[in-house]
């Protein structure tokens, strides 16, 4: 008999020589498949046991398939009537197309036209198409000119292997047969048999790949949790064969429980060692994997899965990575979309295996045991200490870093200023911005790295690489946990600064939005922390947004704007436009502003504004939020009788929210239709603050005089001693009516 086992691409050998360890015949790996020999039994041990295979075919037939003619032909030619037994349904499963064929959906369609009448005839009653639980599956693929029609043995996909954890959407979860894929091509099957293997995982996730490990250490079948398989629907189905093979199976695992294995597990995600747990307990397991910090223990084989990680988890990342540098002696194999598994341990990987995830290339890059570690790169830090890094260059980064942060140190305590900029590409190579935040309640300190995109001839490699040292040298020098530095990459384009990469925002009702709430206190989101700021506090998030909540460039700014509301006659009134988290608004309430009106788009950042009111004192109708179309609600109230003694608008470079009646806000383009409509809500004498971070922007002033609206440029009055590197942080103007 003919077999194919399907797979991922990328995984032919790996499954490959998985069959050819079961005893399976004639094994041949093809594109996307392995086709073997054999009879019934090979093909039911492989759905029982294969870890990597996603689907078992048994083939009956290959038939011409140049147009759908000749496929309805080949199809009709088969014998279905010793196939679907009287009453079974079935569905026909197509992949592949050619110049006739273009559409898989008419492929199928044909394919089943072809089963009916042949059944039909045979038989004289027509079956029963049951797309969503077939008793028999029909494969259909296509290769060029011929197809190759196959019973679906499996039925669901083997990597639906039917256990589950309840990490939810907050982890990143690796499909099984991937997990499995990792572990083989770290060579797991032979560490598991011998001694008491130990695995180290970095970053599990949900935990598949401590599952697949314990299931090959313990000689767990992966498909005995299964409860339905395709091959029952089967006319041909040997039910005393597969029977044996369960009862071999069972067996084989009750004598496996008796083996040891160890499980490590380093992945500081809440809910992330939980869900391992979780994970080996819904398949039987009975392991329970611990988790680690620090120093990388004694292991045979790592795992890291690499995959997930975007820019907002570099910093992790490139603790862990240099943790596996300095270890020697067990295998490493990762799952990456790059070749930062290669710098970080200052090695070519023994093999690589070229993979898809998702609808990206990746490769599972394994890395062969050493006796000894391969000197590494390091810098001196502070107080003597050394730091392994990837780019010998780097030590220029940490003396530098080291230098301006004792300055920046000394100036933040002599102007009693707690958060602030400590570094802004002071080396080109180096391009970040550092800030650095104290806690002001309870005791704290976080570091925010933003990373400037590398020029196109710098090559990307590199300059992760970059930033990774960066990521491990900063946290040292500056005191803070590398758990509590945030990442982002933005690039620099004719629009302005634009953000690449974003902490995603937690799902309603997730851990992360829940508040914790104490009697007598305004509520503190969870993940969120408090920083002092010109007497007052604000609350700040580095993980649920790409802004931490406080823009520290407007440190001067907010504070002209509580000097001006003190100087203030008359209402007193201040209005806050594009407001955000609502700072501004607090420093004019601080400075006696009377009656506050906070305008955004957004409702999460309104709630987190009147929180920083509350949070200071400010409470009470006097105090209004309102969630509008900045641009839209500016013209609505030109036509009311509310007016503001005070007006801060500090504007997005673009937007274009589907909730903006126009289609898009470009400030270069529109600002003076803007800062005319500003100027027209202001009593007499009033005055406004237009602020943007466009850097090469330039008002419009030939306009704004037309229309009787005089700007004076402030831009250097507002700019801090921590910006002054970078003193086109933002463009600042006074606004009046002439």
């Amino acid at each position: 008999m003919e077999f194919v086992a399907t797979c991922p691409k990328g995984f032919e050998r790996l499954l490959a020589d998985e069959l050819l360890a079961m005893g399976t015949p004639q094994v041949r790996p093809l594109a996307g498949q392995v086709s073997f020999g054999g009879a019934l039994e090979d093909a039911y041990r492989a759905c029982l046991w294969s870890r990597m295979a996603s689907r078992v075919l048994l083939v009956l037939a290959r038939v011409d398939a140049r147009d759908a003619d000749a496929l309805y032909e080949g199809a009709s030619g088969i014998a279905w009537e010793e196939h679907l037994a009287p009453g079974a349904t079935f569905a026909v499963d197509a992949h592949g197309t050619n110049a006739q064929l273009r559409n898989t959906q008419f492929v199928a369609l044909r394919t089943k036209d072809a089963i009916v009448d042949r059944m039909l005839a045979a038989r004289g009653v027509r079956p029963v198409v049951d797309t969503a639980r077939p008793d028999l599956t029909v494969s259909v693929r296509l290769s060029g000119q011929r197809a190759a029609l196959s019973v679906d043995l499996a039925g669901d996909p083997l990597f639906r292997r039917g256990y589950a954890s309840r990490g939810g959407d907050r982890l990143p979860s690796l499909r099984p047969d991937y997990a499995a894929a990792l572990l083989a091509a770290g060579g797991w099957g032979n560490v598991a048999r011998s001694g008491v293997p130990t695995l180290a995982a970095l970053w599990p996730g949900q935990g598949s790949v401590l599952v697949e490990a314990a299931g090959v250490a313990l000689d767990r079948a992966p498909g005995l949790l299964r409860s339905r398989w395709g091959f029952t629907g089967w006319a041909g189905h040997d039910a005393d064969a597969w029977q044996g093979l369960l009862d071999e199976a069972d067996e084989r695992a009750a004598a496996g429980e008796k083996n040891a294995c160890s499980l490590l597990v380093r992945d500081g995600r809440p809910g992330a060692l939980s869900a391992c747990r979780q994970a080996l307990r819904s398949a039987g397991l009975p392991l329970v994997p611990e988790g680690y910090k620090g120093t990388v223990p004694s292991y045979h084989l790592a795992v890291a899965d690499l995959s997930w990680v975007g820019e907002t988890a570099l910093a992790a990342e490139a603790a862990a990575l240099s943790e596996l540098a300095s270890h020697a002696g067990g295998r490493l194999v990762a799952l990456s979309r790059d070749e930062a598994p290669d710098a970080a341990l200052r090695c070519e990987p023994a093999s690589v295996t070229e993979v898809i995830v998702g609808r990206e290339a990746a490769t599972m890059r394994a890395y062969a045991p050493s006796d000894s570690v391969v000197p590494a790169p390091s810098v001196e830090l502070p107080g003597g200490e050394r730091a392994s890094v990837l780019v010998a260059a780097s030590d220029q980064f940490a003396r530098r870093l080291a230098k301006v942060a004792r300055l920046c140190a000394k100036w933040a305590r002599r102007e009693d200023v707690s958060c602030y900029r400590v570094y802004d590409a002071d080396l080109p190579d180096y391009a970040v911005a550092i800030e650095l935040y104290e806690g002001s309640e309870t005791p704290g300190r976080w570091l925010q790295v933003s990373e400037y995109a590398a020029p196109r001839g710098v090559d990307p490699e590199l300059a992760r690489r970059r930033l990774l040292d960066v990521l491990t040298i900063a946290p040292r020098v500056l005191g803070v946990a590398p758990d509590d530095v945030s990442v982002r990459v933005r690039t620099r384009s004719r629009g302005g600064s634009q953000y690449a990469d974003e902490a995603r925002a937690p799902k309603r009702g997730s851990r992360a939005q829940r508040s914790s709430r104490q009697k007598g206190r305004v509520e503190l989101p969870v993940g969120s922390h408090l920083v002092d700021e010109g007497g007052l506090t604000f609350e700040v998030n580095f993980d649920a947004r790409h802004d931490c909540g406080i823009f520290l460039d407007h440190r001067e700014t907010r504070s002209r704007i509580r000097e001006m509301m003190k100087r203030t006659k008359g209402s007193k009134r201040f209005l806050n436009l594009f407001a955000y988290t609502g700072t501004a608004t607090v420093y004019a309430a601080d400075g006696g502003a009377r009656h506050t009106t906070t305008v955004d788009l957004s409702r999460p950042s309104l709630e987190w504004a009147r929180r920083n009111m509350a949070r200071n004192g400010f409470e009470g109708p006097e105090h209004e939020f309102v969630q509008a179309d900045v641009l839209a609600w500016v013209s609505e109230q030109r036509h009311t009788r509310n007016r503001w003694d005070l007006i801060f608008c500090d504007v997005p470079t673009f937007s274009n929210s589907a909730r903006m009646r126009k289609s898009s806000f470009d400030v270069q383009r529109d600002h003076a239709e803007l800062i005319i409509g500003v100027s027209r809500l202001l009593v007499r004498g009033g005055c406004a603050i237009f602020s943007c971070n466009l850097r090469g922007f330039k008002p419009d002033v030939e306009k704004l005089e037309r229309a009787g609206v005089r700007l004076t440029d402030i831009t250097d009055e507002t700019i801090p001693e921590d910006f002054s590197r970078n003193r086109k942080i933002h463009h600042a103007y006074l606004v009046e009516r002439g």
